[in-house]
């Protein structure tokens, strides 16, 4: 009960919130008073089997020169 009063009491105020790492999973933790979100699960790969990652590269707009 107390640690729930203390998360009220911190929600409230604003929760000091950083990213908390764990074993395939992101979420926010606070920090005053411990509250975590439900996170965001990150196991898996990031495309399609057998697909390569590719690089987008933007060219640069070319400089202007003053008289």
């Amino acid at each position: 009960m107390v640690t729930q009063l203390r998360q009220l009491i911190c929600g409230l105020h604003g929760h000091d919130s950083l990213l908390h790492f764990e074993h395939g999973r992101i979420s926010l933790l606070c920090t005053s008073c411990g509250h975590e979100t439900p996170g965001w699960d990150v196991k898996g790969t990031s495309g399609r089997e057998g697909e390569t990652a590719s690089i987008v590269r933007m060219s640069l707009a070319e400089s202007r020169r003053a008289a």
